[in-house]
Formats: structure tokens, sequence, C-alpha cells
């Protein structure tokens, strides 16, 4: 599949992305090599993965990362209350120590967590591992261990090596520096909020039924409310919520219901500082400007 046909594959599945991205995904499928995605939060990173496995018909596989992650919640973990649970029977059966540690640390009593899921399907997954700079440098430690070989090292049972190569797609928000290491381990591709174009065809592929000009005052809004000095600035997520309340409002003019406007800003503006500060008048101002 070359690039353009991607990039149509993902329109299909509502998502607009532009060519560079499309290319850096096409070269990381082409080259087997994880795709680090960086931006704001809320400009479609972690959409973009749900859309490529869709555009592929296979399996989507998460893990949200965090402070403190660590292998047990992200490569494996053994099955500790059925394993004691088997070792109670066995004994009561006279089965020897050895023939129960053998059985009670078999695959049957491993508990997949996503990396090591990832690697043991049919069919190549997409593995997200979503917002990395979230988690801290000895998780990197891990990850790069098996983005090098595909392969987890399990003292009990050895080594177990790639079925088929998962498509990595890691994003960050940018909160803390990634090493070195992982860089290099990767492509990478920086996404930036949309242009008015391609965030009015965002919004029209998802909402196929809107007015045009309701969709270009929309966008211009948003647009604009996104220079303005907020704690967290809204994202394509919130664009698409916000559409879908003036819509299910009743809304076909920004300007013409202050009231109504605002209310629907809930949908935009996600604390308490924000809401505060986007007045009545300051909202009536930008939606004069996208009229």
């Amino acid at each position: 599949m070359e690039w353009k046909e991607l990039q149509a594959a993902l329109a299909r599945q509502s998502y607009i992305a532009s060519n560079d991205l499309v290319i850096a995904i096409q070269l990381a499928l082409s080259l087997e090599r994880p795709l680090l995605l960086e931006g704001s939060a809320g400009v479609g990173k972690t959409e973009l993965a749900r859309a490529l496995s869709q555009t592929r018909s296979t399996k989507l596989i998460r893990l949200q990362c965090y402070e403190g992650l660590d292998s047990a919640q992200s490569i494996y973990e053994w099955n500790y209350q059925r394993q004691l649970i088997s070792i109670r029977a066995a004994a009561d059966d006279g089965i020897s120590r050895e023939q129960i540690e053998k059985h009670v640390f078999s695959k049957d009593f491993l508990l997949e967590r996503p990396l090591l899921m990832s690697i043991t399907q049919d069919k190549s997954p997409v593995l997200l591992i979503d917002e990395i700079d979230r988690a801290d440098e000895e998780f990197e430690a891990y990850l790069l261990e098996i983005l090098s070989d595909y392969q987890v090292s399990i003292p009990e049972l050895g080594t177990i090596s790639f079925v088929t190569k998962p498509i990595v797609i890691l994003t960050s928000n940018g909160t803390r520096d990634l090493s070195d290491a992982l860089r290099r381990r990767c492509l990478y591709s920086y996404v930036e909020y949309p242009d008015r174009s391609t965030e009015i065809d965002i919004l029209k592929a998802k909402q196929p039924d809107i007015d045009s000009t309701l969709a270009s005052q929309i966008i211009d809004f948003v647009q604009k409310l996104r220079k303005e000095e907020l704690e967290k600035t809204p994202g394509i997520a919130e664009m698409l919520d916000f559409s879908a309340a003036l819509i299910g409002l009743g809304v076909n003019d920004l300007s013409h219901d202050p009231e109504i406007l605002q209310s629907a800003m809930t949908t935009l503006l996600k604390t308490k500082s924000d809401q505060w500060n986007i007045t009545t008048e300051v909202a009536q101002r930008i939606a004069g400007q996208a009229a």
C-alpha cells in the first residue's frame, strides 16, 4: 500500500492525516520501526493508532503509561491466586514438588500484559504505547529490550520470541524528555494542531450532515479560542464534542444566542480558571470574529 492509499484508507476511518504524518507511518510500516508521535494533548495521536488498526483489520493493544509502571503491569505476571489453588490441590494428591513447580510455572498460569501480548499474536497488531512521557526511565529500559529484538525473557520459561512483529506507535505529550536511546530506536513525527481546512474536513468526516457555514464557524471559533491564554487547550475531541453540543441545542449561528454558546463551552473549557477567564463577552468576541 502506497502512502496516498494509506491516507485514503485512514480517511475512510474518519481520520484525516497530513501528508507528512502519513509518510511517517508508511516508513514505519515498511522499515518495521516504532513510530514516536509527539505533540500537544488532543491533536489526534491516540486516535491515529485506533484508525490504523481499523484500516489494517487488526487488533489494537494499548498500554497506558503512568509513573511507576513496571514489568508486572506492562509485560507479564503470574496468576498467583490460581497457582496457589493448584499447589494446594496437587499437594493433596501427593504430586512431587518438582512436578508442581513445573506445572504452576507453565504458560497456563502466565498473564500476558500488553507488551508480551503484542508479540504473541498470529496477525501483527497495532501496539499503542500511550503517553510514554508519563512513565519513568526504568520503564524505558524494559521497553527498549523488547523493541530491540521483540522478545521477552521469563526466568521460569526462557525466551519468548515474536510470532509476528507488532506495529508500534508511541505517543508523548512532551511532559518530560525521553531518552536518546528510545528516540534512536524510533522514527519520529511531531503532530501539530490541524490547519483550518484539515480541521473542517475532520469535523465533516465525523458529522457528515453538518451545515457548511456552521462547520466553518465552529472551526474558526475553536482555532481562535486556542490562541487565548488557557490552562488546557481544547483538542480535536473537544471540538467534536462542541459541535455535537451545538447541533443538539439547535444552534445554527454561533453569534445569535450568547447564553447557549456559553453553556456549550463546557465541552471546550475543562478547568475552573479557563471557564472563569473566557466570559460571555470574550466568547462573543471570538464568535463575532468567527461569523
